[in-house]
């Protein structure tokens, strides 16, 4: 049978082609949450109480990576790709979520929000960067400006502990909301309690090795990650009336290449675009999506080069002249 010439898949069919992929193989989501949380525990408590410290600081350091697979399980678990249904999963689950200042209701929330909105234009945007158009920039408040410049900025990506987990899942939904979101109250209870209870254990460096440092690094990776799967090189940025979901995922989400070890450290999250293709695809499917998908095998491309970063965290503002996302600076000298 000649392949050669089959319609590209695309919209709905190309949804369609993903959902054999979507179907979980229980025993092996529970293999992998079970083994990952293992590790994680161990790991961090290598880094809290032995009393070797180059020893406790590279368990802390490979700690911090396997938080972000644990969070991905969460992840996962939370858009019903794995374990749906299970009690025992969310009595494992939503703790762990709640140390990330991510209260279930609230992450459905505005995760749920990124997925249906990935990639277009708005000042604010609930779980997500927001994105403005050069013109909307020069059009906005002084106050607008300033509040866009601080969501995109570095320092936000790299501080995401304070900035990214604890005020915007945190505090701030609680102050507004909180009754509505009471679980990110709960949450930052959760979360200072696990500090506290690591200092009460072992001091002052148990809770610093064990937990805050790992938790800093794992935020910052975690947080970039997320920038960076839709703002990178060659990304579009797509109005309300172009949009749909197979768009914002092929043209608005990159493929983050990444070693192997790395790949595994964080969930395969680094598939993007086959993510934002069909969510509920396992984790652990999505390199098998991509093998067996064409129209999945030519995504836009990212990395964890230094080159590759820079560039993206350059990225501000929309040009629609220019048809690419843009530098202040460059916004400047083209206006």
């Amino acid at each position: 049978m000649d392949t050669d010439n089959k319609p590209e898949l695309t919209g709905n069919d190309l949804v369609a082609a993903t959902r054999p992929f979507a179907r979980e193989k229980r025993a092996l989501s529970w293999f992998h949450l079970i083994t990952t949380f293992t590790l994680l525990i161990g790991l961090l408590g290598s880094a809290a109480f032995l009393p070797w410290l180059p020893v406790r600081i590279a368990t802390g350091f490979v700690g911090a990576l396997v938080m972000v697979r644990a969070f991905i399980i969460y992840h996962d678990f939370q858009h019903g790709a794995i374990l749906r249904g299970s009690t025992l999963a969310k009595l494992v689950l939503y703790p762990f979520g709640m140390l990330f200042f991510m209260g279930p209701k609230y992450w459905r929330e505005t995760h749920n929000f990124h997925h249906a909105h990935v990639s277009t234009f708005s000042h604010s945007a609930p779980g997500s960067f927001p994105i403005l158009t050069v013109e909307m920039y020069r059009k906005s408040t002084w106050g607008q400006r300033l509040n866009y410049r601080i969501m995109r900025h570095p320092l936000t990506i790299l501080l995401a502990y304070v900035t990214v987990f604890l005020f915007s899942h945190g505090i701030e939904p609680f102050v507004k909301h909180p009754l509505k979101h009471w679980a990110a109250g709960a949450a930052m209870l959760v979360h200072g309690g696990l500090i506290a209870a690591l200092w009460f254990a072992g001091g002052a460096d148990a809770a610093l090795l064990g937990f805050i440092a790992p938790y800093t690094f794992s935020a910052a990776l975690g947080a970039y990650m997320f920038y960076a799967q839709h703002n990178f090189r060659g990304v579009k940025v797509l109005d309300e009336k172009d949009w749909s979901v197979t768009d914002a995922a092929l043209k608005s989400s990159s493929y983050m290449k990444l070693p192997r070890i790395l790949d595994w450290m964080t969930g395969s999250i680094g598939f993007h675009h086959i993510h934002h293709v069909n969510s509920t695809i396992p984790f652990y499917r999505l390199r098998e999506a991509m093998a067996a998908i064409p129209e999945l095998q030519k995504p836009l491309v990212t990395t964890l080069k230094p080159s590759d970063v820079i560039h993206s965290l350059r990225l501000k503002v929309w040009d629609p002249a220019a048809g690419r996302m843009v530098s202040f600076r460059e916004a400047r000298r083209a206006a």
